[in-house]
C-alpha cells in the first residue's frame, strides 16, 4: 500500500458513512435547504454514529481513529450536501479540536463528552468584521478583572455558533498589547449575544452568525492553553482545517460527477443520450481527472499528518490540497450545471445547490490567495 491509498478499513468506513448520507441526508436535504433549517436531530444521529468523536481518544467517548478517517467522513457527507459536511468539519476541527489539543484536563472533561456524542456543538470565533485573512488584526479584547476575563468585541461568520445545542464558542482576543489568547465562552453568558443568522448565498443548512461581546464575563480558568498562544493555536487549527475543507471539496466534485454521469445517460437528445456527445463525454472525463487529483492531494496531506511528519511539510501539503481541491470543486459545479443545461438552473436539481455552495470553499479557512502565499513561501520565495 502506498502512502496515498486508503486502507480496507477506511474503505469499509466510507461505505458506512455513504449509506448514512444516502439514507438520512439525501431524502431531506432539498427541503432543509429551502427552509434554511439546521437539523439538530441529524447532528445527534451523526454523534450516535460516532462521527464527531472519530479523532477523539476513547476516554472522552471517541474512537481514537486517524485524521484520514475524519476526512473520509467529511468527503462522503459533502458528496450529498456541503452544509452537512461543513457541520461535521467545523464541529470537529473548530469546535472539538481546540479543546482537545490545547485544553486542560478539567476543560476536556467538562466539554468533550457532549460534543463528541453530538448532544452539543461548538464554534470557533476567529474572524472579525475587520480581521479576516489578516487574523492578526484581531480587535476583540479581554481583560482580567477579579478573577474573570471581561470580553468586548465582535466576531463574524462563525459556524455552529447559534444552534439550539451550541454549548460554547472559543474566541480569540487581545489580552495584552502584543498578545492574542483563546478563551472559552459558554453559550448564555451574559454580555455574549448571538446575532441573527446570515442570509447566505449557499450553505443554507449550516448555522452561521455574527457574535457580539459587551462586557461578557467568564472565569479566568476558561483561558485555553497558555496566555498569548492564541495566534499560534489558531494557525495550527487552520492547518488541519484546510485538509478537512479539501476533503469537503472532493466530496462536492465527486457529487457533481455522480449526478452528471447519471443525467448524461438518462437525458436524450436527437434520439441518443447526451453522454454519447463528445463535448459532454470529454467534459466528464476531465472532471474525473480533477476529482482523482484532488482526492490524491487531500489524502496525501492527511497521510502526512497521520504519520507525524514535520509541521512545515503538513502545512505545505495542506495548502496545496486546499487550493487545488476547492478550485476544482468550483469548476466541477460549472461543468455539472452545463451538462444539465436549463435544468441545472432549476432548484429541483441538486446541481443548483452544489453551484451555490461551492464558492465559499475558496474563501473559508484561508482564501485561495492565502494558500498561494503559503505555497510560495514553502518554495522559499520571499513573498509578503
Amino acid at each position: 500500500m502506498t502512502a496515498f491509498e486508503l486502507s480496507g478499513d477506511h474503505e469499509t468506513f466510507r461505505k458506512v458513512v455513504r449509506d448514512f448520507a444516502e439514507r438520512e441526508v439525501a431524502p431531506h436535504v432539498a427541503q432543509w435547504d429551502r427552509d434554511h433549517h439546521f437539523p439538530v436531530d441529524l447532528v445527534r444521529s451523526m454523534g450516535e454514529l460516532g462521527l464527531f468523536g472519530l479523532v477523539v481518544p476513547e476516554q472522552y467517548g471517541g474512537s481514537g481513529a486517524d485524521f484520514t478517517t475524519l476526512c473520509v467522513a467529511i468527503e462522503e457527507l459533502g458528496r450529498v450536501d456541503q452544509s452537512v459536511g461543513i457541520t461535521l468539519e467545523a464541529g470537529v476541527g473548530l469546535g472539538i479540536n481546540p479543546i482537545l489539543t490545547f485544553g486542560t484536563d478539567e476543560q476536556k472533561d467538562a466539554w468533550l463528552p457532549d460534543l463528541v456524542a453530538g448532544r452539543a456543538i461548538a464554534g470557533f470565533g476567529l474572524t472579525e468584521p475587520e480581521a479576516g485573512s489578516d487574523a492578526g488584526a484581531t480587535r476583540t479584547r479581554a481583560v482580567l478583572d477579579g478573577g474573570d476575563w471581561v470580553i468586548d468585541g465582535a466576531k463574524a461568520f462563525i459556524t455552529n455558533s447559534g444552534t439550539d445545542i451550541t454549548s460554547l464558542v472559543t474566541v480569540t482576543a487581545r489580552t495584552g498589547p502584543d498578545e492574542i489568547s483563546a478563551i472559552i465562552v459558554p453559550s448564555g453568558t451574559p454580555g455574549f449575544t448571538v446575532e441573527p443568522a446570515y442570509e447566505k448565498l449557499g450553505w443554507h443548512i449550516s448555522d452561521t452568525h455574527g457574535l457580539t461581546f459587551d462586557g461578557a464575563r467568564v472565569p479566568e480558568a476558561n483561558l485555553l492553553g497558555r496566555r498569548g498562544d492564541g495566534f499560534k493555536q489558531f494557525l495550527a487549527v487552520l492547518d488541519d482545517g484546510r485538509i478537512a475543507i479539501s476533503a469537503l471539496a472532493v466530496g462536492l466534485a465527486q457529487g457533481c460527477l455522480d449526478v452528471s454521469l447519471r443525467y448524461a445517460n438518462e437525458r436524450h437528445t436527437f434520439g441518443k443520450p447526451i453522454g454519447s456527445r463528445q463535448a459532454v463525454a470529454f467534459s466528464l472525463a476531465d472532471l474525473e481527472v480533477s476529482v482523482e487529483a484532488a482526492r490524491l492531494l487531500t489524502y496525501k496531506a492527511a497521510a502526512l499528518k497521520d504519520a507525524g511528519r514535520p509541521a512545515k511539510a503538513v502545512k505545505h501539503a495542506a495548502a496545496v490540497a486546499k487550493l487545488y481541491s476547492t478550485e476544482a470543486a468550483v469548476a466541477a459545479t460549472r461543468v455539472a450545471t452545463q451538462v444539465f443545461g436549463g435544468n441545472g438552473f432549476m432548484e429541483e436539481y441538486p446541481v443548483a445547490r452544489f453551484y451555490r455552495d461551492a464558492k465559499i470553499l475558496e474563501i473559508g479557512e484561508g482564501t485561495s490567495e492565502v494558500q498561494r502565499m503559503l505555497i510560495a513561501r514553502g518554495l522559499g520565495l520571499p513573498v509578503s
